[in-house]
């Protein structure tokens, strides 16, 4: 009799009584950091760029301010109408009608007198006439020669915006700490800023790790793949607004990589590895951070993304990440960006999450935090719902490119049905 003959469905195989040291496929093992603990040990780790410099506004966007920008004038600098209309005192709407005495146009004072009964034609942005305190919409208005009736329901001082209204002389306009974006650019404009202090860039240097791994400009031979990890981490950690070091692949060999390490280490603030952060004979990126310099944490309990090593060779902070390309882009965003905008010297570094409902099954086991990629839209009714993009193995990039949300399933959930309501990570908030 043959041993180990053909397994019926569900049977397991019987083996050599051994240790087994905890793997990915375990449901849960407690020596395992938590998401949010290894959240709190990379803030500790990273201390905000101190480094700034003056750039020339349009150069800015995308970048973080260094220093609090105050206005240097009122915005707006003058009292003045949100709509094309009339420029009338409220009180002598009590009259049957007014008298128009001309027009206030935008960009010039109004140089008449407005006596009681009388009112101005005035175009949006155009500074409010002296005595007027109230704006009357064109719309709302009836006119015969210079004869202006008005409507029921006007309200004092509709339609009028009063200087300092959106900044008072003095006020603070933009924070530090803010990275800046495209209204942060108008409102510098605004105030006749022309340049602003930003914090320099932090350098981020990375590489590929691994024998199998082939550029893309190469032939692929029998059991070799294309690098493509690489090519993600530029995409992210350029729209990340970092200056990037790109180091090229780096086979499975102990000197090249200690070497390369070492080399990333002086040239950068924070440096990149994907793969070789595992336990197989060939995966060296744990034992050389810790000859370099020290491992921090190793392992987390998260899927996917489990074995992410993270700590520090003389200033620079060290992450290697997992081989897996999905894994890649998970850890890269919950882990590598927090540390990225927290080193650029940005303030709010958290990602935005919200609730929806579930339209498909979602199937985990407890012990493990899980980054499910998912598609989220509204429903007829205009609620939130989201489905899942299929397979979810770490392999399949595809799931990152269909998706536009992460679904966050903590570590003691065991899933969701059909209408649970659940957490989701918008991509959107990531960039």
């Amino acid at each position: 009799m043959v041993a180990n003959q053909e397994l019926g469905k569900g049977a397991m195989s019987k083996g050599t009584d051994i240790n087994i040291d905890p793997s990915c496929e375990d449901i849960f093992d407690s020596t395992l950091m938590s998401v949010e603990g290894a959240l709190e040990q990379i803030a500790d780790m990273v201390s905000p760029c101190e480094n700034d410099e003056v750039v020339p506004l349009r150069e800015t966007l995308g970048r973080v301010l260094s220093r609090d920008i105050l206005s240097p004038t009122n915005v707006p600098n003058h009292n003045n109408s949100a709509m094309d209309g009339y420029a009338i005192r409220f009180d002598d709407l009590s009259r049957s009608s007014l008298t128009s005495i001309g027009t206030a146009w935008a960009g010039k004072r109004f140089e008449g007198i407005m006596n009681p009964g009388e009112c101005v034609r005035i175009m949006t942005g155009a500074i409010m006439p002296d005595n007027s305190d109230t704006v009357v919409m064109q719309e709302h208005t009836e006119r015969n020669g210079d004869t202006v009736r008005v409507a029921h329901g006007q309200k004092k001082g509709q339609h009028v915006r009063y200087a300092g209204e959106d900044l008072a002389n003095g006020e603070v306009a933009l924070l530090a700490g803010t990275r800046i974006s495209p209204a942060e650019l108008g409102i510098a404009a605004s105030l006749g800023v022309s340049e602003l202090p930003v914090y320099k860039k932090p350098t981020v240097a990375f590489f590929s790790n691994g024998d199998e791994l082939r550029p893309i400009t190469e032939q692929l031979e029998h059991g070799e793949v294309y690098d493509s990890n690489r090519h993600t981490l530029y995409g992210m950690l350029t729209q990340a607004g970092v200056e990037l070091v790109d180091l090229g692949l780096v086979p499975d060999d102990p000197a090249r990589l200690k070497e390369t390490f070492a080399k990333a280490s002086k040239i950068a603030d924070l440096v990149i590895t994907s793969a070789g952060a595992s336990v197989g004979e060939a995966d060296y990126v744990h034992n050389i951070l810790q000859e370099l310099g020290e491992v921090r944490f190793w392992k987390i309990a998260m899927k996917p993304g489990r074995p992410l090593a993270v700590g520090q060779i003389g200033s620079a902070i060290l992450f290697g990440l997992p081989g897996n390309p999905v894994s890649v882009m998970v850890t890269f965003y919950q882990f590598v960006l927090p540390a990225l905008r927290r080193l650029s010297g940005e303030k709010n570094i958290s990602g935005f999450r919200c609730s929806a409902k579930v339209a498909d099954k979602l199937r985990k086991k407890p012990g493990r935090a899980e980054f499910q990629r998912g598609v989220l839209s509204l429903d007829r009714d205009g609620q939130l719902i989201v489905k899942t993009t299929g397979e979810q193995g770490s392999g399949i990039l595809t799931s990152m490119s269909r998706a536009n949300c992460f679904i966050v399933l903590p570590l003691e959930s065991k899933g969701a049905d059909v209408g649970d309501i659940v957490t989701v990570e918008p991509f959107a908030s990531l960039l």
